[in-house]
């Protein structure tokens, strides 16, 4: 199911974050994005998925507080975002941990900063890293680890600082197939667990389908909201079954209809431009 909106509404006490306006150009004259307006659900996972260059990551670095917009603002609850804030967590594609440190040193890193007692970090910090399937691992450097398990790293980071929002910028996007797909149920699994708000932004037409609440599909650049798909997959089965479900199916189909228009509107144009 989808729709195609401006603005995507939601009861008051739904919503958790509000992007209204949203436009963003780049020293040099690039506009990432313009007129996004959008509101996002609390409680759920909503993915950002359009062509390469829409938009995507700008737009979740703005939510995140790490970018400032060009023109419109984003609240959180209410509250305009003008910085990066406890009530978000980041996940980075390149795990941005710190090479010196141990796990269980990263994993802490945000409540140290936030000045909790060197107890109650590590205690929180020993929680998740078992809760992402590293236990046994507190003591080890990030060389030491595959790609995969210092993703583990970054996303139990993510929450052993209790934000209510975690954005993730392609944060499976660096492991091979058969590790991302263990790592989509785990989120999934954890998510249920946690009850967070997770903003996540893929490539991966698939990834998107299965892992979503919602998808916010961008248009080309500058990017703004061009459709809006609901996925009520039914979770109650195996990863194996929901794939096969007609939901996903046909919503992966759907999905993939508009992105081969886009890149085929590329195409002609670049075609046009090179025959003068």
């Amino acid at each position: 199911m989808n729709q195609v909106a401006e603005k995507v509404s939601n009861s008051a006490d739904d919503t958790i974050v509000s992007v209204d306006g949203i436009a963003k150009r780049y020293e040099g004259g690039v506009q990432a994005l313009k007129g996004v307006n959008l509101d996002i659900p609390a409680g759920q996972l909503t993915t950002f998925l359009g062509p390469s260059g829409c938009g995507k990551t700008t737009l979740l670095k703005i939510i995140a507080g790490l970018l400032d917009p060009t023109e419109g603002e984003v609240r959180i609850r209410g509250q305009k975002v003008t910085g990066p804030g406890p009530d978000r967590s980041f996940v980075f594609q390149d795990f941005a941990l710190m090479p010196w440190a141990t796990v269980i040193r990263n994993v802490a890193f945000g409540l140290e900063l936030s000045g909790a007692s060197k107890e109650e970090r590590y205690e929180k910090a020993t929680k998740y890293i078992a809760e992402v399937g590293l236990k046994g691992f507190e003591d080890a450097y990030p060389h030491e680890l595959s790609g995969g398990m210092r993703q583990r790293v970054g996303l139990a980071r993510a929450l052993a600082v209790n934000a209510d929002i975690i954005l993730m910028d392609e944060p499976f996007a660096s492991v091979d197939e058969q590790t991302r797909r263990k790592f989509q149920d785990d989120l999934l699994d954890l998510l249920a667990i946690e009850k967070k708000t997770v903003i996540f932004v893929t490539h991966s037409i698939e990834e998107a389908v299965y892992v979503s609440d919602q998808i916010v599909l961008l248009s080309r650049r500058p990017g703004k909201v061009a459709n809006i798909f609901t996925t009520d997959l039914d979770r109650s089965v195996s990863p194996d079954e929901v794939r096969r479900q007609k939901n996903y199916l046909d919503s992966v189909d759907e999905i993939w209809a508009i992105l081969r228009e886009y890149l085929q509107e590329d195409e002609s144009a670049a075609a046009r431009k090179v025959r003068g």
